[in-house]
């Protein structure tokens, strides 16, 4: 039996050897555009400049396209008492500021944490999951995403996206220098290369946000079934989730997209047959597996 500290500190190390590779492969592919694109100090100026507009539009505004994507509506405080009551309690718990609470009319039963920083998030939640939940499951979802919170994975996972729309970004223009060959002597073999890191370097992007995405997962489990000491209540919501899901007239988030997908408490999709390696969540079995062997 692993205990609740042994688990977030297990996947809070490997979140952060994820974030290192993550940003290697950042300054590898930067390095490399600077190279083929042949413009030296001009090319790279240019090219920063570009990523931290990208990255201030996300940092400061992601939230708030994430929430309207969703189609999020702040909850009246009078209408869900408890669910306010729950979230209180839990920002007690964890010494952070009371976020925003935000419903979603969809059946699915989900929920996810977004913001800036543990100062300035927001809680959302499906009214699938209100209606679905005892007050102790519901209590189970909530410490997971106040977790999130508390952790900072709302600013990690952002830093995350960034990261990934960043080398995406690099990339497309690294094809696109395909097609107006090489500079020098070994141009073309720079182009080659250049092309060649433009297809793969988003896709390892990809890859790595995804098993960052997964392992912030286990720590908000293991973190949420800490402080509520009730690790069952986070299993059991898990398990309904997870037979919800199994209902072939189950229906995926409607709202969600590849962009919000990872933020969600459980995958909002329907899921598909394919490797663990391109989910956004880890295997609902293995979650709850972890968490029933917590004390």
């Amino acid at each position: 039996m692993a205990s609740f500290f042994d688990e977030v500190a297990k996947n809070k190390l490997k979140s952060f050897l994820l974030m290192a590779i993550f940003s290697a492969l950042f300054a590898a592919i930067v390095y490399l555009f600077v190279l083929v694109l042949g413009g030296g100090l001009i090319a790279l100026t240019i090219g920063i400049a570009i990523i931290i507009a990208y990255a201030a539009v996300v940092y400061f505004m992601g939230d708030r396209l994430v929430l309207s994507m969703s189609r999020a509506q702040e909850a009246d405080p009078k209408q869900y008492k408890s669910l306010y009551d729950i979230v209180e309690n839990l920002a007690i718990a964890n010494q952070v500021k009371m976020p925003k609470i935000y419903v979603i009319k969809d059946p699915n039963p989900n929920a996810f944490a977004t913001g800036r920083n543990k100062n300035k998030a927001s809680v959302a939640v499906t009214t699938g999951l209100l209606g679905m939940m005892s007050n102790e499951q519901l209590e189970g979802v909530l410490a997971h995403e106040m977790s999130h919170i508390f952790e900072n994975d709302v600013q990690f996972m952002m830093i995350a996206v960034v990261f990934a729309g960043a080398i995406g970004i690099i990339a497309i223009v690294l094809r696109n220098l395909f097609w107006f060959g090489g500079r020098g002597r070994n141009g073309g073999i720079l182009v080659l290369i250049g092309l060649a890191a433009g297809f793969i370097a988003p896709l390892m992007a990809m890859l790595i946000r995804l098993a960052i995405s997964r392992r912030r997962e286990y720590m908000a489990d293991a973190n949420g079934a800490r402080v509520i000491r009730n690790p069952e209540a986070l299993a059991s919501a898990l398990k309904k989730i997870q037979a919800y899901s199994a209902n072939p007239q189950s229906t995926p988030v409607q709202h969600a997209n590849e962009m919000t997908a990872s933020l969600y408490f459980s995958n909002p999709f329907k899921l598909k047959k394919m490797g663990s390696i391109f989910s956004t969540h880890p295997p609902i079995e293995e979650r709850i597996k972890r968490l029933e062997s917590m004390y």
